[in-house]
């Protein structure tokens, strides 16, 4: 791992980095003396991890993590301060840990493996293949290539496939969140489609299109205006 270490006081500095070469799990060390100095760096070198001092002058080390944490990708943050009056703060910005000075070894062998462990790649969730439904009051798997598009209609989400309809339990939008990864498109609040089936995309006027899914040549289904632009992304249009 690489890391930083952000405080103004030298010897604290210098404590906490032999320290963590000791640890054997950091292989660069970058210091900086103030919140300022520690942004410059960090658009100069990627770091994995933050050791950040709160009491620091100007921009103290609570402020400089909440910036931080609107970054896309952010390094890790463990506090390493004498103060313990701003653990309860170092949550809402996500913090690893929250060390109290002067450090302990175990305490820092601790927050090391706890940001190791956020750093591991995140595993995607297994890929849905079918989607429970009923037909004929028992619940069916309806496999996801064979839907067409989804309506919504009352309480139940109706499926369709080439040639049957379903109902499901499962709400349009916790659909959507299932189905999206897989070429589906909501396009309106009552409507997912499959992009693979669409067959045709009309003009009506101005910002209106329809749709026209394969196998539902007599169906025309509308497209919400603000999902617009988004649909022909996804169409390549």
């Amino acid at each position: 791992m690489r890391a930083m270490i952000v405080d103004d006081e030298a010897p604290a500095r210098s404590e906490l980095r032999f320290l963590l070469e000791e640890s054997g799990s950091i292989d660069m060390i970058v210091e900086a003396t103030s919140a300022r100095e520690a942004v410059e760096k960090l658009m100069e070198t990627r770091v994995d991890v933050m050791f950040l001092d709160i009491s620091m002058p100007k921009t103290n080390g609570m402020q400089l993590a909440e910036a931080l944490h609107k970054l896309k990708n952010p390094p890790q943050i463990v506090f390493v301060t004498a103060y313990s009056e701003y653990a309860l703060d170092a949550f809402g910005v996500n913090a690893v840990d929250y060390l109290m000075k002067p450090v302990e070894t175990d305490r820092l062998s601790q927050a090391l493996e706890k940001v190791a462990e956020r750093l591991k790649p995140q595993v995607p969730p297994p890929s849905v293949e079918r989607i429970p439904v009923i037909k004929s009051g028992s619940k069916v798997l309806v496999p996801i290539d064979q839907i067409r598009f989804i309506e919504a209609k009352d309480d139940y989400s109706c499926i369709y496939t080439e040639n049957d309809r379903f109902l499901s339990t499962i709400s349009l939008q916790k659909l959507e969140d299932r189905l999206a990864a897989h070429g589906f498109f909501r396009i309106h609040r009552s409507y997912i489609v499959n992009l693979e089936y669409v067959e045709d995309v009309e003009v009506i006027s101005a910002g209106i299109l329809q749709l026209t899914i394969q196998g539902f040549e007599d169906k025309h289904i509308s497209v919400s205006r603000r999902r617009v632009v988004a649909l022909k992304r996804a169409l390549g249009l």
